[in-house]
């Protein structure tokens, strides 16, 4: 039975010029979501105190499985909660789809401290890494879950704070799907060992440039990486050996096209992704398109971002 989902609000407090969009598309997913989609356990509301503050988040796990084969963490976009984005992302099915308990975790102020300097966690000095790495330990051991079986992923907000995460806690995490992000350009990233990466991007994204620079969120203003230099950077970090492999993938029409450029040969075992959309906007691709172009850019349908990125992980464990 597909459980009902209540009809949110989102207080204005919540939401910033360059992210009410986000919000709203977020929102409007919830219906969508939840009539074709089937879950197969609800969502477990759950909380723990890290760094003097009361933290929260939801767990799924795959109905009659007592060990899950992998840990994702699925990262809200600015002004969203992790329940948000559990409803936008249809996680809980591909979750079940590979055997993977999936969480979504609340950031403080509906943000995370991504390390750009534009959100209220990042100037309040909220440990956000500390948080979802405490998060994973705890999870691994209510679980029995391999602790080379942990993965990340996120929209916007929730892809810098992906890409943090692996650059900060490569120990912790085998892999990450950042989905419209990439890292602030003064936030360094030396991981300790190799990660994969499927970094996905729009070239029309009208929020966090393609190109990089300047952008301004529900935060601020911060300076950005573009995307192709962040899967360049990857590729380097990782070691991988010879150009990408450029693959287009079916082209849904709507003036979008997308190209998978694969680098596979690098260090131990990693992957290195960069799925560039071409004309996509600020958006999860093969979610419900719910806002006009003119508020996130053009919607993606030429492949489902939460499937890909939950075959890329259950291919990239360590």
């Amino acid at each position: 039975m597909v459980p009902s989902i209540p009809r949110m609000r989102i207080p204005v407090s919540r939401l910033g010029a360059a992210t009410v969009g986000i919000a709203v598309l977020v929102l409007g997913c919830l219906a969508a979501q939840s009539a074709g989609r089937a879950e197969a356990a609800p969502l477990q509301a759950a909380h723990f105190d890290f760094g003097g503050l009361a933290r929260t988040y939801t767990v799924h796990v795959p109905s009659g499985v007592t060990h899950p084969s992998g840990l994702v963490i699925n990262l809200h976009a600015a002004a969203a909660t992790g329940g948000d984005q559990a409803a936008l992302t249809h996680y809980d099915s591909v979750a079940d789809a590979h055997g993977f308990a999936v969480a979504y975790p609340d950031g403080i102020d509906f943000s995370w401290a991504d390390g750009r300097g534009a959100s209220v966690p990042d100037r309040q000095g909220v440990d956000d890494v500390g948080f979802i790495a405490a998060l994973v330990g705890k999870l691994l051991a209510d679980y029995g879950i391999d602790p080379g079986h942990v993965y990340a992923t996120g929209l916007s907000a929730g892809a810098f704070m992906a890409n943090r995460l692996a650059c900060d806690r490569a120990d912790l995490f085998a892999a990450i799907a950042p989905v419209a992000g990439t890292l602030g350009a003064s936030v360094p990233c030396n991981p300790s060992r190799p990660v994969s990466v499927m970094e996905t991007a729009g070239t029309a994204d009208p929020i966090v440039p393609f190109d990089g620079g300047s952008m301004t969120g529900r935060g601020g203003v911060s300076d950005v990486v573009a995307a192709q230099a962040m899967a360049d950077r990857w590729r380097q970090i990782d070691g991988c050996q010879g150009a990408p492999a450029d693959a287009a993938l079916s082209d849904a029409g709507q003036g979008v096209s997308t190209h998978r450029l694969m680098s596979a040969s690098c260090a131990a075992g990693t992957s290195v992704v960069f799925i560039r959309v071409d004309g996509g906007g600020h958006t999860w691709p093969g979610a419900p398109e719910i806002l006009p172009a003119a508020a996130v850019g053009p919607a993606s349908r030429g492949f489902d971002a939460s499937d890909a990125s939950g075959q890329f992980f259950a291919a990239h464990a360590r």
